[in-house]
């Protein structure tokens, strides 16, 4: 058999720093315990420059020093800390998340089928006195318990001794160590007291605890399941093809990989551009909203640049290509998200930060409680049994469910809203938002162009103007079109690039397009441009009458002004973010009252505001849509997209919204907030629990069985507690 080996290096990338750089995918990451510790181990390493482990993906990025880069001993170390890595692939990383679901999911069957036939057996034997069951019967009744309960804890507690396992070889603490401690240790010492045949044995206490521990991670793992991650989706907006031109005039399709600087590609009306470039021939005009959030149509002609990512609207362009597959505008967008959801990966969730010290302290209870047991003349059995209460009582149960449990109803109740999370710890950041960042185009107005006046069905001009619109493909045109409710063309009518679309009906021309082209003064033009600043204008001309403009945009969603009353009225500060004309910026944030706006904004200058309020101790929720977006949307503390965004910025959101109004982010937040103080109150009855628990188990007044079932007890509490998030809201709704 010949060896496999792993080339490394060729995984590698060498960026504009210097500094090497490559992308693991890490398996064996279960908290923010074990993130912490690869980043720790990894930056001791000489060269090192940045690790950084997103705790939702499990991938990690590292960068170091090309002169000392060694992957393989990145690799080695990953190993000796108990994880195996891979390079990343989104595929493979979704495909690993689906098998470890699936595993719960059976495992969690299993033991809960197993619970429930192991409890029946336990209560015939505890609900009759000596006289009634004779000893042969009683370990009749253990030994049917141990067939059931023996396999099920070594299929349904793999996912924790595995994980065990690997934290023991590297002299490391998880709080699985503890859970697979006790599980063993009840299952092991029961089957010892069913040989010897004694009174009591534990089986239904080891796998009851199995039950709830899996419940709680797979609730978790589900929330975690639902992240998307930007590099899944980022080819929907980046056309992965191009029409290379020919020397003999034909085109043929290309992947993007085999189109190269100095290639000539063609780009036909409607198709949205793959590449940057420059052009060489023809006209047209560039929607760039998604881009860089100009609302006005961009035109292009020889010698301009176009970049990948803008919308072609009309116009057959030929463009020489300066980047395809790599160096694009694109890219760049691509590189600052990367950065900035790598720098958002240190977030910590809650149940995380708490469960920190909880293993250390468990082991000493309940080594403790078994060596004081033993000096105070007890027999070791008796001692053990004491010391696996202790760890099946402090068991983490509740505080596996505290969060899941709120998490699993809160979703509910964003789906309520029409909103869908995208992160498991969303919940936490949405509720400690203070600052709220919008993005004007697409988010507080309405993502397609429409016109800006009343559309009046008895408006003979906008009738006719609305059939001509019908022969054009101009986004204009179609908001003139939609407005009108024309249903029939004008007969012979031609769109001339660049201009409009004219027809001849009898002896005069009609003619939708540019003011120029329709003849509006230049005087007409300039008032109207002062009545609607944010306004592109299209006009319409008939015979010698008077052209008529049209004033089209973006307006704004209809529950604009009321959604930012209230969120003034909570008391966060607003600002507006966009890259849009400084004219169009100030027309909307006038309109709502928002003081604090910046337009004409690169995807740098956005992020640099972020992060400007964040080093001032905000906490900034950023609303947008377009691929300009998308690295401010990651590097806030928490980001919201609406539907109708670009794929890339709904990847990079921690939630997205459905439909035309801007409401479910009003109500998102206070889904939040009430959902952040029940997972508070659940971690406090976790902790209580234990507080009062912990010292009578100690003491020996609980029997594993009896641990099991106040375990149990207090994980059926804090799932209550989670059900009042909705009964709260319910009863608003009424």
């Amino acid at each position: 058999m010949t060896a496999h080996t792993r080339d490394w290096d060729a995984f590698i990338t060498v960026k504009d720093t210097g500094y090497a750089h490559m992308d693991l995918a890490v398996d064996g990451i279960t908290c923010a315990a074990c993130m912490y510790e690869i980043e720790r181990a990894l930056q001791r390493l000489d060269g090192i420059e940045k690790a950084r482990v997103n705790l939702s993906s499990h991938r990690l990025s590292i960068e170091w020093s090309s002169e000392a880069h060694d992957p393989a001993q990145v690799v080695d170390e990953l190993e000796a800390l108990g994880y195996k890595a891979y390079p990343f692939d989104p595929a493979r990383v979704k495909e690993r998340g689906d098998k470890v679901g699936s595993t719960l999911l059976k495992a969690l069957a299993v033991s809960g089928f197993a619970a429930m036939n192991i409890m029946l057996l336990s209560i015939s034997v505890w609900s009759g006195n000596s006289s009634d069951i004779d000893m042969e019967t009683r370990a009749f009744f253990h030994w049917v318990s141990a067939a059931i309960a023996m396999p099920t804890v070594v299929y349904a507690g793999r996912p924790f001794f595995t994980s065990a396992v690997k934290a023991i070889k590297v002299g490391r603490l998880n709080m699985d160590v503890p859970i697979s401690i006790g599980v063993l240790l009840a299952t092991g010492l029961s089957l010892v007291q069913t040989i010897q045949h004694a009174k009591h044995a534990y089986f239904d206490s080891a796998v009851m605890l199995l039950f709830f521990l899996l419940a709680g991670r797979y609730l978790d793992h589900m929330m975690r399941r639902k992240t998307r991650r930007f590099a899944e989706n980022i080819a929907v907006l980046k056309a992965e093809s191009a029409s290379r031109l020919n020397d003999d005039g034909s085109t043929t399709e290309l992947p993007l990989s085999k189109i190269g600087a100095g290639d000539r590609v063609m780009i036909r009306p409607g198709e949205r551009i793959s590449v940057d470039g420059i052009v060489q021939s023809g006209e047209s005009e560039l929607d760039q909203s998604l881009v860089t959030g100009e609302t006005m149509l961009e035109p292009v002609k020889a010698g301009d640049a176009v970049f990948a990512g803008t919308m072609n609207t009309h116009g057959t362009l030929i463009v020489s290509v300066t980047a395809a597959a790599k160096g694009t505008v694109l890219d760049e967008v691509n590189r600052l998200l990367e950065t900035a959801l790598e720098g958002r990966s240190t977030y910590v969730q809650i149940a995380d930060r708490a469960s920190r010290l909880y293993a250390p302290v468990v082991h000493a209870a309940a080594l403790l409680t078994f060596l004081g047991w033993i000096v105070l003349g007890l027999n070791w059995q008796p001692s053990l049994v004491i010391a696996i209460s202790v760890l099946i009582i402090t068991c983490p149960c509740a505080l596996a469910l505290a969060i899941p449990a709120v998490q699993v109803v809160a979703s509910g109740q964003f789906f309520k809203e029409r909103i869908l999370l995208n992160a498991g710890d969303a919940i936490e950041r949405l509720a400690a938002a203070d600052t709220v960042i919008f993005d004007k185009t697409g988010t507080l107005t309405m993502p397609d162009q429409t016109l800006l006046i009343s559309a009046d069905k008895e408006d003979e001009a906008l009738q006719r103007a609305g059939q001509l619109a019908l022969s054009s493909t101009h986004p204009l045109s179609i908001a003139v079109a939609k407005a009108s409710g024309a249903l029939m063309p004008v007969t012979g009518a031609k769109e001339i690039a660049g201009k409009g679309v004219e027809a001849k009906e009898g002896d005069q021309w009609r003619r939708l397009g540019s003011p120029a082209f329709c003849g509006v003064p230049e005087e007409t033009l300039a008032e109207a441009m002062k009545q609607f600043p944010s306004a592109s204008f299209i006009a319409y001309a008939e015979g010698e009458s008077e052209p008529r403009l049209f004033p089209i945009g973006q307006s704004l969603r209809d529950d604009a002004e009321d959604v930012i009353r209230l969120l003034k009225k909570k008391g966060y500060q607003l600002e507006i973010l966009s890259g849009d004309r400084q004219s169009a910026v100030k027309d909307v944030a006038d309109q709502l009252g928002i003081a604090a706006w910046k337009g004409e904004l690169k995807p740098q200058d956005k992020i640099a505001r972020v992060e400007e309020l964040k080093q001032a101790g905000r906490n900034v929720l950023m609303v947008g849509d377009g691929l300009n977006d998308a690295p401010a949307l990651a590097a806030a503390n928490v980001s919201l997209s609406p539907v109708s965004a670009v794929h890339i910025s709904q990847s990079a959101s921690d939630a997205v919204f459905m439909g035309d109004s801007i409401r479910p982010i009003y109500d998102g937040l206070q889904i939040a907030r009430r959902a952040h103080v029940l997972m508070q109150q659940n971690l406090w009855i976790s902790a209580i629990y234990n507080v009062l628990a912990v010292p009578i188990a100690v003491m020996g007044f609980v029997t594993p069985l009896v641990a099991a079932l106040a375990m149990s007890g207090s994980s059926i509490l804090v799932t209550l507690n989670a059900v009042r998030l909705r009964l709260s809201f319910l009863s608003k709704s009424q």
